[in-house]
């Protein structure tokens, strides 16, 4: 009996001793995982991820903290010219509209796409603003129209956030039923418009301009206040991607003499890693890291709603690490 228990017990310790073994071995495979992830990681990425992105690298070198991330920040179309013109080094591209990596990116410089969050338009104004108190869904464009109100736009050859608003733009002609309501908005205070929406805020924020087209995350990452547009105007909801599509506008394509057809359809952003990615197992690993729960909750928490798991056409050429944050 009493050599019966000690065999018991003899079990007991041996199991206590492999349950530990192998933690301490996942442990220092984990920890020799993350330390052959290091060097530079270089981002290209929409001026409206700035915000939200920021967060996402700090979380990130918390976990890898023998990565350097060097992040810049421009307009979508702008991003692509860097990576298509001047040859730059990129590992990550995130876009503010999936369709500049389909059209732009694929094939040539990477052949997949991950549709990752979405988006809206919005009209953003200050307290300061000019007609502040009297602007609404109903009435905001006669307010934008107005001799002495001024508002920015972003370019539509360099931002997506630029070729939306002149779309927007023409559903609100067609919604409102006012016609050349687009024409005379486009035709309005061009010496306001900036390469991405983002240097917009400046010129809000000291009352050089009343209002700007600008996305609703952007608004509320700067507690600016906003309209919220019809649904059948601010490119929010898939399902009005039919009525969306009955609007276009040109802008430049991969080369300055191109010119290539943007309609309208819902603000679906997208994400990448290059071909020839310098630091593919970093850009591998934030990758992840963004489109994880962690990485969701932050890009939520910033008014950017996640569309993960997206259906791909491309997933056949997704990594494999990343293949579960989309679907055929």
């Amino acid at each position: 009996m009493i050599k019966k228990k000690f065999w018991y017990i003899g079990i007991f310790l041996i199991s206590i001793f492999i349950f530990f073994a192998c933690n301490n071995q996942k442990s220092n495979k984990k920890s020799v995982q993350i330390r052959e992830i290091s060097g530079e990681l270089r981002i290209f990425h929409a001026g409206s991820l700035s915000v939200p992105f920021k967060q996402i690298a700090e979380e990130f070198k918390n976990i890898y903290p023998d990565v350097e991330i060097k992040s810049e920040s421009a307009g979508s179309v702008s991003c692509a010219r860097k990576i298509i013109d001047l040859k730059r080094d990129c590992d990550v591209f995130a876009s503010a509209d999936y369709s500049v990596i389909e059209k732009m990116i694929i094939p040539d410089y990477s052949d997949w796409n991950i549709n990752f969050v979405s988006n809206e338009m919005v009209i953003g104004f200050t307290p300061e603003s000019r007609y502040e108190n009297e602007i609404n869904k109903n009435n905001w464009y006669n307010i934008l129209l107005k001799k002495d109100v001024a508002f920015g736009r972003s370019d539509p050859n360099s931002d997506p956030c630029g070729y939306r608003s002149v779309l927007t733009s023409k559903l609100a002609e067609k919604y409102y039923q006012k016609p050349k309501l687009s024409k005379q908005l486009l035709s309005k205070d061009h010496r306001f418009i900036r390469p991405k929406e983002v240097d917009l805020l400046g010129l809000l924020q000291v009352n050089a301009i009343d209002y700007i087209f600008i996305y609703r995350s952007v608004a509320e990452q700067h507690n600016l206040n906003f309209i919220i547009l019809p649904d059948s105007i601010n490119l929010k909801l898939p399902k009005l991607k039919d009525y969306y599509s009955s609007v276009e506008v040109k802008i430049t394509g991969k080369k300055p003499s191109e010119f290539l057809t943007q309609k309208g359809e819902p603000m679906v952003y997208g994400i990448t890693i290059l071909k020839n990615a310098p630091n593919k197992k970093a850009a591998l690993a934030f990758v992840d890291f963004l489109l994880s729960e962690k990485g969701k909750k932050i890009m939520e928490e910033n008014g950017q709603p996640s569309l993960i798991p997206s259906e791909s056409n491309t997933y056949k050429n997704i990594p494999l690490e990343l293949k579960k944050y989309a679907k055929p």
